[in-house]
């Protein structure tokens, strides 16, 4: 490999790094942006009072004691449901735990019975009035939030075996026979939960009747080990009724409008865990929201949807809730594309990952074997996938190698003064001996996307999560052998695979270095990426890092075997064959033939007048 090839794969990598680490925000930058973000909104007049890009929440769930209202509220259009006492309703399954409160007849929490998080409590996605669930509408000249009303269950609990869905009614009375019935119903095993509103009678109540206004509002609890890492995984996403997926900001404050198309369903998506809400003909309107408190160390972020449902033919509002698991093949067994909510890259990342890293992945789990024997064995298919193109980049290396004390003669007959020139009379050899200069580029940048998919692969990967192997003990965080007081560009703490990672990959570069024959100040250049890489991916997965490592220790074994295949005599010999063919017999290729004449253009061109002419 020549200096400008080794230079341009080098830049590569270099950006790849610092794309990665300086992308990051700080949290004083996040702040900042938030702040400045929900000034610029409110100036603007774009941020609605029920979306306000800070969420907040109020708890009152521990007031048990009937309230004291004055008797002109009781009057007004659902007056006397402001009067009531809290009161928790129980539905469970095989799989979660959920718990309504007669206070605004909504979800109180939801508990997965099969998962901790990470320090091995109950895994609560939510709870208490941090969650929010109401509808909005006028009555009598009055404003109307169910969210603050009594409702009134049809049992005190429900616990579902079974294939049937068994429900309970949470009732809203406005007389005995005019009411809003919130229709809860649950199956036997499964993380969904169906709600249907029925209202009766309120035709000549409520000023509007065809469609809903929905308020929902959650404060994400923190789950998992890193919040930082939870942090940026956990954003509001949505499906809209033609298919297309999209989020908000995964790293500051965030809101949209969405008029213009229908939303089939919103995720308030943590990590590994979500809480989606489902439309079936989708939500006509919807306006959502995130924010963030840095300084929080509870609650991860807060979101909210504003949403607009209309009436189906049958007189009612029919909902689904989705509360589970991130896990890819979960998701897609739901139905309605949820899975899309998972983050598996951008562009042909997302396909690579989708169609052939995962299939392989799931092929490899019906074995039961460890997950880090499973990385290992995708490790190990990946680079028999790859073994031509890295053989194709080794031999190009041999070939460069094989003529460097060639471009050496040229270099000092030539002179590094006129660089045009010497170019120009590399690629005359190159031509000659048959050589392409960018043969040991060009594989490893093929490579680069399916290393790129990877990188987004195993963070979104649930399967990871809580598994151990060897020293690590959770697969989808980081494995902290010490910590200490934040520093800048590593962190608080240092991961042992990060650094054995950065290691093998300092020893992949003296090696490559040995096959490309680099010198001088290209011996040493490709020792500032490793540890760029070190402070980038210090704070990412174990299983990531661990994946990286095993890919160096496979290319070792992959050019220690190809090394022995290969004869440099052999390779001298054969281009000192092509040198002695005809010029045209020579395939030159189109971007080596573009260099040719763009290098013999310059070299036309007059010289500056303070630049003296080559004698």
């Amino acid at each position: 490999m020549d200096k400008n090839t080794f230079t341009g794969l080098f830049l590569i990598m270099i950006i790849m790094g610092v794309s990665i680490y300086f992308m990051k925000p700080s949290d004083a930058d996040l702040k900042k942006e938030r702040l400045k973000a929900h000034a610029d909104s409110v100036k603007r007049g774009q941020l609605p009072k029920s979306t306000a890009a800070t969420v907040k929440f109020t708890d009152s769930t521990k007031a048990t004691a009937t309230k004291q209202v004055d008797s002109a509220v009781l009057k007004t259009p659902f007056g006397a449901a402001t009067v009531g006492t809290n009161q928790l309703v129980t539905l469970e399954n095989k799989d979660i735990i959920v718990k309504l409160t007669t206070h605004g007849g909504r979800v109180y929490s939801v508990e997965l019975k099969d998962y901790k998080t990470f320090d091995k409590k109950p895994l609560v996605l939510f709870d208490g009035d941090k969650n929010q669930f109401g509808l909005n509408f006028t009555a009598g000249n009055n404003s109307i939030n169910t969210n603050k009303l009594y409702f009134t269950p049809s049992a005190t609990s429900l616990t579902v075996t079974g294939a049937d869905s068994s429900t309970i009614t949470m009732r809203l009375s406005y007389s005995a026979t005019q009411y809003i019935d919130y229709i809860y119903s649950l199956k036997g095993t499964g993380y969904k939960l169906g709600l249907t509103i029925k209202p009766t009678g309120l035709d000549q109540v409520i000023a509007n009747t065809s469609s809903i206004n929905i308020n929902w509002a959650a404060s994400v609890r923190k789950q998992e080990k890193d919040m930082e890492q939870e942090r940026r995984y956990s954003y509001v996403s949505y499906n809209n009724t033609d298919g297309e997926n999209d989020y908000l900001s995964q790293s500051k404050d965030d809101q949209k409008e969405i008029t213009d198309k229908k939303l089939q369903w919103i995720s308030f998506k943590a990590h590994f865990f979500s809480s989606v809400i489902i439309a079936d003909k989708g939500f006509d309107k919807s306006s959502l929201a995130e924010s963030m408190d840095v300084t929080d160390t509870t609650d991860s972020k807060q979101m909210s949807a504003n949403l607009v449902l209309s009436r189906s033919t049958a007189g009612t509002f029919p909902l689904l809730f989705y509360f589970g698991p991130n896990r890819y093949s979960t998701l897609k067994d739901q139905g309605y594309a949820l899975e899309k909510q998972v983050d598996l890259g951008w562009g042909p990342l997302k396909y690579i990952n989708r169609f052939a890293v995962l299939p392989v992945f799931n092929i490899l789990k019906k074995f039961n074997w460890n997950y880090g024997l499973i990385i290992l064995a995708l490790t190990i298919i990946l680079k028999l996938v790859l073994s031509p193109l890295t053989y194709k980049s080794y031999l190009s290396m041999a070939k460069m190698r094989v003529l460097k004390p060639e471009m050496d003669e040229i270099k000092t007959k030539v002179g590094e003064d006129n660089p045009t020139l010497l170019q120009q009379e590399y690629l005359k050899l190159y031509k000659k001996a048959g050589v392409n200069p960018l043969g040991g580029c060009l594989p490893l940048l093929i490579q680069m996307p399916i290393v790129i998919a990877f990188f987004r692969f195993f963070p979104s990967l649930f399967e990871l999560r809580g598994q151990s192997f060897l020293w690590m003990h959770d697969l989808s965080t980081y494995d902290a052998i010490i910590t200490f007081p934040s520093i800048p560009f590593i962190g608080n703490h240092l991961s042992l695979m990060c650094v054995l990672m950065t290691i093998s990959t300092l020893i992949y570069t003296y090696f490559n270095n040995q096959i490309s024959g680099a010198t001088g100040q290209m011996k040493y250049i490709g020792y500032i990426t490793p540890i760029i890489f070190l402070g980038a991916l210090n704070g990412y997965p174990a299983g990531l890092n661990y994946y990286y490592f095993l890919a160096n220790m496979m290319t070792f074994l992959q050019q220690y075997i190809i090394r022995l295949m290969v004869d440099d005599k052999k390779i001298h010999a054969q281009i000192q064959e092509n040198k002695k063919k005809p010029d045209e017999k020579k395939k030159t290729g189109g971007f080596q033939a573009r260099m040719e004449e763009m290098m013999r253009q310059k070299q036309q061109l007059p010289a500056a007048p303070n630049t003296p002419k080559k004698k």
